[in-house]
């Protein structure tokens, strides 16, 4: 009986622990989306310049590995706000590009429209099933190679429909990597907020970009 209570609690307290991760998780990443959203807002207003590929290199690691650091103290969500307002500051260009185009307000409603939709979608069957998506870990691996490398060869040379299938495999490996953190919360396998946000953040981010190229591909834009 002794056993049985303890096992009961072991439960309890792991169940608790879980939701605790999850609430935390999606609350700070709800704030980071509207953070991003309006630092975003000011480089269009301002009609920031794209920043070159070294410094958004440069910054976005220094800051994600910054913030894994710190990830387990009260500065890793400064350090998590800094990352996702530079991220939502970079996407302005890119996003004020877009708007001068004649449908361009449609076209980045459509790709946040589906983003939201295909993150929702995915976290609410990985929330229901409660299924273990750890085997996606290789496939994301190996993904992150293949893409790390077709994008080292679009920079070199210019390959007609490589851009549009780097896109196309960004959705994919977003897609994964939104199954998998979920799952790892949910499992136990994620215990610390801070890097399941970023992880969905990034995920989130990659997504948009892509569907926003894939979109502008098609209209001919």
């Amino acid at each position: 009986m002794a056993d049985n209570r303890y096992i009961i609690e072991g439960q309890q307290e792991s169940a608790l622990a879980t939701n605790k991760v999850l609430r935390n998780t999606y609350m700070l990443l709800s704030l980071t989306l509207v953070f991003s959203t309006v630092t975003a807002w000011v480089a269009v207003a301002t009609h920031a310049q794209p920043m070159g590929f070294i410094p958004l290199l440069i910054g976005f690691y220094g800051l994600f590995f910054l913030t894994s650091k710190l990830s387990n103290s009260v500065w890793g969500l400064v350090s998590t706000f800094a990352l996702t307002g530079f991220m939502g500051y970079t996407l302005g260009p890119i996003v004020g590009f877009y708007l001068s185009m004649s449908n361009g307000s449609e076209l980045v409603m459509t790709a946040l429209g589906m983003a939201a939709m295909v993150f929702l979608g995915l976290s609410g069957y990985a929330l229901v099933t409660r299924k273990d998506f750890s085997f996606l870990a290789g496939f994301i691996t190996a993904g992150f190679f293949v893409l790390l490398g077709a994008m080292i060869v679009s920079f070199i040379w210019n390959i007609s429909g490589l851009s549009l299938a780097i896109s196309a495999g960004f959705v994919l490996f977003s897609s994964a990597a939104i199954l998998l953190q979920t799952g790892q919360i949910i499992n136990g396998g994620e215990r610390n907020y801070i890097m399941a946000t970023i992880t969905l953040y990034v995920s989130i981010y990659n997504l948009f970009l892509s569907l926003l190229h894939i979109l502008g591909v098609m209209g001919d834009d």
